[in-house]
């Protein structure tokens, strides 16, 4: 599919980019974007969750009267989990959420999620940006050129720019990521993706790879 670049100030340049058919044109598999963003999310947690067993809590040990003849319940001792301050049973303990997807599927499902966005009309193509100093507020301008300063936007650049990635990193609806980084949650929760011109075409010339 044909782009055409705009440049900063939201004019079009009379250049036009090619965009893969077979990354940006493809069928859609939402069950893929599922299992992918599930599996980021899963991985961003601690898992450091962790409760005391009736082993680990302060109190005695001794057991708190004879078993038979008080006329009363058996009972063991103050770790007892019935009891308050005893320890908890079945509580949450340190685990690791992650699991595994084949590199297939995190492909299959990465150019799914740039296939949604192409079908949304979500993808925006700029001039390459070279700023000559970090400037929060040269790049606000450049999104409402763009008509995007009202969204969620993800900035994908070639490889890593000091000054852009910090022109960026202030704005709370703006996210800069390299080429190689981009992931399928950070495309999803993404309400349009502004691309480079440089980054359209490494689509072309080395489509996407998990």
């Amino acid at each position: 599919m044909q782009v055409d670049v705009l440049s900063i100030k939201g004019a079009k340049t009379g250049r036009s980019v090619e965009l893969a058919d077979d990354i940006f044109g493809t069928e859609p598999n939402q069950h893929v974007v599922y299992l992918a963003v599930k599996q980021y999310l899963a991985a961003q947690r601690q898992g450091t969750h962790k409760v005391k067993t009736r082993l680990e809590v302060k109190g005695s040990s001794k057991k708190l009267h004879r078993q038979k003849g008080t006329g009363g319940a058996r009972k063991g001792n103050l770790r007892n989990p019935l009891y308050k301050g005893g320890g908890t049973i079945f509580g949450p303990k340190p685990r690791d959420y992650d699991f595994k997807l084949n590199r297939k599927v995190k492909d299959l499902a990465k150019i799914s999620a740039l296939s949604y966005k192409a079908k949304e009309n979500a993808i925006v193509v700029v001039e390459d940006i070279n700023l000559d100093a970090p400037k929060t507020k040269t790049f606000v301008e450049i999104m409402s050129s763009l008509k995007i300063d009202n969204k969620k936007a993800l900035v994908i650049i070639p490889e890593y720019n000091d000054n852009l990635q910090l022109s960026v990193r202030n704005i709370p609806n703006a996210l800069s990521v390299q080429f190689a980084d981009i992931n399928t949650y950070d495309i999803v929760n993404a309400d349009v993706l502004l691309l480079t011109e440089s980054v359209a075409k490494l689509f072309s010339e080395e489509g996407v790879e998990a």
